[in-house]
């Protein structure tokens, strides 16, 4: 089987188009969460939980579907109480993997069987695990932009014992930072995050959004304010760039999406290396 990718001579067009405009809108939205989060993640080693955390919105998902709800609203509930268990359960790294993977096991189950009851839920599964930005509604715009706003001023309350129990924790607990109210709070906001990115990669592809931005932003920043600058940039850059290149060269954008973020942290890291 032969696969081309031919340039569309009409890809500004495309571009100028409102499901596009929508799409532009949204990945400005997400950057902002999924970049500020993503250095959290970093900071504090829950890349797992960030990345269960989409997996455990699955049955949520398809749950919605079966009893015609909106997606994003199962999705968000199931990713919200996995993270309150997780976070709760979790005080120390090593117990929040143990609690994660429980979660994670049982939430994948529940999800393949919510979508085995219903034909419908079965078809929204591709949507589901990959994405499909160029959907976005004006609603979710709403929606995205509220949490974004909802976010920063949380963090403006909470970032200095968040930084802190997220750069070491031991010590935070020795100066009195409520260690568990923080895990609980920076889980509960990922779920957050990870029903707002969602709808743009999938619960597969989340790590292209939260982690890989963030990853890449701490090898080339140093402090921890340019680090979340910098990965809402690279967040946005991937983006953005996926939405172009996809206009110009027919792709699914969630793919071209997730190789600009990746290609942008093998650089970071060659670099890095090279300099060591």
């Amino acid at each position: 089987m032969n696969v081309q990718f031919a340039f569309d001579p009409e890809w500004m067009s495309v571009l100028t188009a409102p499901f596009m405009v929508n799409a532009v809108e949204a990945g400005l939205l997400i950057s902002v969460a999924a970049g500020i989060m993503g250095y959290f993640t970093i900071t504090r080693r829950s890349t797992f939980a960030a990345h269960a955390l989409a997996h455990i919105g699955l049955p949520g998902a398809t749950g919605a579907v079966l009893l015609g709800l909106p997606v994003s609203m199962g999705l968000g509930a199931f990713a919200l109480a996995g993270a309150l268990i997780i976070g709760a359960l979790g005080k120390k790294v090593s117990e929040r993997e143990i609690a994660t993977g429980t979660v994670l096991a049982f939430a994948t189950g529940l999800g393949l069987f919510f979508a085995r009851l219903s034909s419908s839920a079965s078809q929204q599964m591709q949507s589901i695990l990959f994405g499909s930005i160029l959907t976005i509604t004006d609603a979710q715009i709403v929606g995205f932009a509220v949490f974004d706003v909802v976010l920063l001023l949380v963090l403006a309350v909470v970032y200095r014992p968040l930084l802190f129990s997220s750069l070491d924790e031991q010590v935070a607990r020795a100066k009195g930072v409520p260690i568990t109210l923080m895990n609980v709070l920076f889980m509960a906001i990922m779920a957050g995050v990870i029903t707002v990115a969602v709808p743009a990669v999938g619960t597969l592809l989340i790590f292209a959004l939260v982690v890989t931005p963030a990853a890449t932003a701490s090898m080339i920043t140093r402090s921890p304010f340019a680090a979340i600058v910098v990965s809402c940039l690279l967040c946005l850059i991937s983006i953005w760039g996926g939405l172009v290149i996809s206009s110009m060269f027919p792709t699914p954008p969630s793919f071209v999406i997730v190789t600009l973020s990746t290609v942008m942290w093998a650089i970071a890291r060659a670099a890095k290396t090279k300099r060591g």
